[in-house]
């Protein structure tokens, strides 16, 4: 990494981790970060799949399509990058958990980011949603579990996931509506 990025990259871990520190925080953040494990976004999809309209049913199937995508590469991706945690090589890093595996892309951000923007995708309100997932790669951060560019990269990777989950859910409508309208007309 680029000696001005990592820099940065201190700074911005610094700034969330140690600076702004809280009891208040510290119990919140917890909290936030849960919105990004794949139990919630399991939980969520399968109730909007069994209790939602139409809509819901198609926002938890891009929803499901992108987190099993994001899943799958960030793992891969973790295993090629190999970046250690803050916590494991940074002395002043605060941390309340301890999380198994690499660091760079956050995971948890992936998860955020493409459950929040597929359901976007279905129900409007863009900076809700957006804001929802940046407050999971932040108390990422504040955990110190990742540091800032590990959430960067997994905002990205999350987004990229939710955009081709999109693209996915409207090909295998298109295959349903183009069938049945073909079966309509024999």
């Amino acid at each position: 990494m680029h000696p001005n990025l990592l820099g940065a990259d201190l700074s911005i871990l610094y700034f969330f981790n140690s600076f702004l520190s809280s009891p208040f925080l510290d119990l919140l953040m917890p909290l936030l970060t849960f919105g990004g494990t794949q139990v919630f976004w399991v939980i969520l999809c399968l109730i909007l799949y069994l209790l939602g309209g139409e809509d819901e049913k198609e926002a938890a199937f891009i929803a499901l399509t992108a987190l099993v995508m994001g899943f799958f590469l960030s793992e891969s991706l973790k295993m090629v990058i190999a970046r250690p945690r803050p916590y494991e090589v940074i002395g002043w890093v605060r941390h309340t958990t301890v999380a198994g595996g690499y660091s760079m892309p956050s995971g948890h951000t992936v998860a955020a980011f493409a459950g929040f923007i597929s359901l976007y995708f279905k129900f409007g309100s863009p900076w809700l949603f957006i804001i929802l997932a940046s407050l999971v790669g932040t108390s990422r951060i504040y955990l110190g579990l990742h540091y800032p560019s590990d959430v960067l990269a997994g905002a990205v990777l999350g987004v990229l996931c939710a955009f081709t989950a999109l693209k996915i859910e409207e090909r295998v409508k298109c295959f349903g509506l183009c069938r049945f309208d073909r079966l309509q007309q024999h």
